[in-house]
Protein backbone atom coordinates (compact mmCIF):
# COMPACT_ATOMS: atom_id res chain seq x y z
CA UNK A 1 0.00 0.00 0.00
CA UNK A 2 1.47 3.70 -1.25
CA UNK A 3 0.54 6.70 0.03
CA UNK A 4 0.96 10.10 -1.49
CA UNK A 5 2.03 13.18 -0.51
CA UNK A 6 -1.79 14.64 -1.75
CA UNK A 7 -2.49 12.04 1.03
CA UNK A 8 0.36 13.32 3.63
CA UNK A 9 -1.12 17.02 3.14
CA UNK A 10 -4.93 16.50 3.37
CA UNK A 11 -4.20 14.23 7.17
CA UNK A 12 -2.04 17.23 7.72
CA UNK A 13 -5.12 19.83 6.99
CA UNK A 14 -7.48 17.42 8.79
CA UNK A 15 -5.24 17.68 11.77
CA UNK A 16 -4.78 21.20 11.79
CA UNK A 17 -0.62 20.62 10.93
CA UNK A 18 0.99 23.27 9.08
CA UNK A 19 3.41 20.93 6.83
CA UNK A 20 5.85 22.54 4.65
CA UNK A 21 6.56 20.85 1.48
CA UNK A 22 9.62 19.42 2.66
CA UNK A 23 7.59 18.40 5.66
CA UNK A 24 5.39 16.62 3.49
CA UNK A 25 7.78 14.54 1.43
CA UNK A 26 9.86 13.21 4.60
CA UNK A 27 6.51 12.61 5.89
CA UNK A 28 5.53 10.82 2.79
CA UNK A 29 8.71 8.47 2.73
CA UNK A 30 8.60 7.58 6.03
CA UNK A 31 4.84 6.82 6.25
CA UNK A 32 5.81 4.10 3.16
CA UNK A 33 8.53 2.68 4.66
CA UNK A 34 5.88 2.16 7.87
CA UNK A 35 3.25 0.24 5.65
CA UNK A 36 5.55 -1.70 3.63
CA UNK A 37 6.50 -2.79 7.37
CA UNK A 38 2.95 -3.28 8.45
CA UNK A 39 2.53 -5.30 4.94
CA UNK A 40 5.79 -7.88 5.98
CA UNK A 41 4.28 -8.72 9.14
CA UNK A 42 0.85 -9.55 7.44
CA UNK A 43 2.41 -12.71 5.80
CA UNK A 44 3.46 -13.95 8.84
CA UNK A 45 1.87 -17.03 9.65
CA UNK A 46 -0.31 -16.75 12.52
CA UNK A 47 -2.09 -20.51 12.42
CA UNK A 48 -3.00 -21.99 15.55
CA UNK A 49 -2.02 -18.67 17.47
CA UNK A 50 -4.24 -17.77 20.11
CA UNK A 51 -4.97 -13.93 20.15
CA UNK A 52 -3.87 -12.27 23.12
CA UNK A 53 -6.12 -9.80 24.97
CA UNK A 54 -2.51 -8.96 27.44
CA UNK A 55 1.18 -9.11 27.00
CA UNK A 56 1.24 -11.02 29.92
CA UNK A 57 1.06 -14.88 29.80
CA UNK A 58 -2.48 -16.63 30.76
CA UNK A 59 -0.27 -18.79 33.22
CA UNK A 60 1.97 -16.22 34.53
CA UNK A 61 1.12 -14.94 38.48
CA UNK A 62 0.84 -11.66 39.30
CA UNK A 63 2.08 -10.25 42.05
CA UNK A 64 -1.35 -8.46 43.68
CA UNK A 65 -2.76 -9.23 46.85
CA UNK A 66 -6.03 -10.56 47.92
CA UNK A 67 -8.01 -7.90 48.77
CA UNK A 68 -9.20 -7.63 52.46
CA UNK A 69 -11.15 -5.53 54.15
CA UNK A 70 -9.25 -3.87 56.91
CA UNK A 71 -10.02 -1.35 60.01
CA UNK A 72 -10.30 1.91 58.15
CA UNK A 73 -8.34 4.99 59.22
CA UNK A 74 -9.03 7.59 62.00
CA UNK A 75 -9.99 10.56 60.59
CA UNK A 76 -6.62 12.14 63.10
CA UNK A 77 -4.48 9.20 60.78
CA UNK A 78 -5.76 10.63 57.77
CA UNK A 79 -5.13 13.83 58.14
CA UNK A 80 -1.78 13.44 60.07
CA UNK A 81 0.01 14.61 56.58
CA UNK A 82 -2.36 17.27 55.41
CA UNK A 83 -0.63 19.89 53.93
CA UNK A 84 -3.80 22.05 55.52
CA UNK A 85 -7.12 21.13 57.16
CA UNK A 86 -10.08 22.79 58.99
CA UNK A 87 -12.86 21.60 60.90
CA UNK A 88 -11.31 17.89 60.61
CA UNK A 89 -11.06 18.07 56.97
CA UNK A 90 -8.61 18.76 54.30
CA UNK A 91 -8.46 22.01 53.06
CA UNK A 92 -7.90 23.06 49.24
CA UNK A 93 -7.55 25.97 47.27
CA UNK A 94 -10.89 27.14 45.92
CA UNK A 95 -11.27 26.60 42.55
CA UNK A 96 -14.56 27.42 41.95
CA UNK A 97 -15.89 31.70 42.47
Amino acid sequence: MAITEKEVLRVAELARLNLTKEDATTYTTQLQRILAHVENLSQVDTEGVEPMTTGCSADKKYALREDVVEKPLSREDALRNAPEQESGCFKVPQIIE
